[in-house]
C-alpha cells in the first residue's frame, strides 16, 4: 500500500452510485474506463470481464476496476446480481492512483461497512443542502474501513528489532543514523536490515525517516515559530534544496505554504 500512503491529498469525486438490482439480462458493455468502480455484491452472481480476463462474482465479493481498465460485465436469469457499485474520480492529478485491492476480494463486507453503505445510500437519494460532503465523507469511512482491514490482513506482527528502530526514529529522528550503523548495533547484514524494514513496515527505512522529519518540520512551520531553514536544519536536514524537494514530494505543497496553515 506504499503508493497509496504517500498520496496524502486524495480527494474522492462519486458520480455514480445506485442501489443496482439487476434484471435478468443486465450487462455493461465492453469500454475502457476512466475512472474507479468499487462495486459491493451483495447477493446472486454476475461474470465480470476485466482486461479480458473472467472474474465470476458472488454475493460477499468486493469488485474493484481502477481507471484505465477494460470493463465487461453480466448477470445470470436464475440468480441475478444485487450490489452497490461507486464509480468515482480522485482530485487531479491523483486519479492514476490504485487501491491496493485484487480485482474481486473475498469476505470484506463487514456489517458496519454495509451499515456505511445503507447510510450512503439515504443520503444520495434524498440529496438534502449539502448533501455531497456528507457523502464523501461516508464513501472515505467506507475506503478507511477497506483499508484498514486489507492492512491488518497482509501485515503480521512487527518484528521487535524493527519496533525498535521505529521508536528510536520517533525519538531521535534530527540525528544522523543509517541503515548501515543499525545493521551493525544489531550485527545483521545491511541488504537484510533493510529488507526487513520494509517488509515490516511497507517502505524503505529512507522513505520512512523522510516522512517522520517533514511530519515534525511541517508542525513546526505552522505554528510559526521557525524559518524554513531553522525547521530543517532541527529536522535532520542540512541541505534546503534538498529539504524543500522532499517536502513537496511528500506534501504537495512547498515548506513555504506550512507557514500560511
Amino acid at each position: 500500500m506504499e503508493e497509496l500512503e504517500y498520496h496524502l491529498h486524495l480527494v474522492p469525486h462519486i458520480f455514480l452510485f445506485v442501489d443496482r438490482r439487476c434484471y435478468p439480462d443486465w450487462k455493461i458493455q465492453k469500454t475502457t474506463i476512466d475512472f474507479h468502480d468499487l462495486t459491493f455484491v451483495v447477493d446472486g452472481r454476475a461474470d465480470y470481464y476485466i482486461n479480458g480476463e473472467k472474474f465470476a462474482v458472488e454475493a460477499g465479493d468486493l469488485i474493484y476496476v481502477p481507471e484505465g481498465s477494460i470493463r465487461e460485465a453480466n448477470t445470470f436469469w436464475g440468480c441475478p446480481m444485487k450490489a452497490y457499485p461507486f464509480n468515482f474520480f480522485w482530485a487531479d492529478p491523483h486519479n492514476h492512483v490504485r487501491l491496493p485491492f485484487e480485482v474481486v476480494t473475498k469476505n470484506v463486507i463487514t456489517k458496519e461497512i454495509l451499515g456505511y453503505i445503507r447510510e450512503f445510500n439515504q443520503v444520495w437519494m434524498s440529496k438534502q443542502p449539502f448533501y455531497m460532503i456528507q457523502a464523501r465523507a461516508l464513501f472515505e469511512l467506507i475506503l478507511h474501513r477497506l483499508l484498514s482491514n486489507f492492512n491488518r490482513r497482509s501485515s503480521p506482527g512487527m518484528d521487535p528489532r524493527i519496533k525498535k528502530l521505529t521508536t528510536f526514529i520517533a525519538e531521535h529522528y534530527s540525528e544522523d543514523i543509517t541503515i548501515n550503523d543499525w545493521a551493525e548495533r544489531l550485527n545483521l547484514h545491511p541488504a537484510y536490515i533493510g529488507k526487513l524494514f520494509k517488509d515490516n513496515t511497507g517502505t524503505s527505512y529512507k522513505k520512512y525517516l523522510h516522512r517522520i522529519r517533514i511530519n515534525n518540520a511541517e508542525a513546526m512551520l505552522s505554528l510559526g515559530d521557525f524559518t524554513v531553514t531553522e525547521a530543517a536544519e532541527r529536522c535532520g536536514f542540512h541541505d534546503i534544496s534538498y529539504f524543500s524537494k522532499v517536502f513537496k514530494e511528500t506534501k504537495g505543497y512547498p515548506p513555504s505554504a506550512a507557514k500560511k496553515l
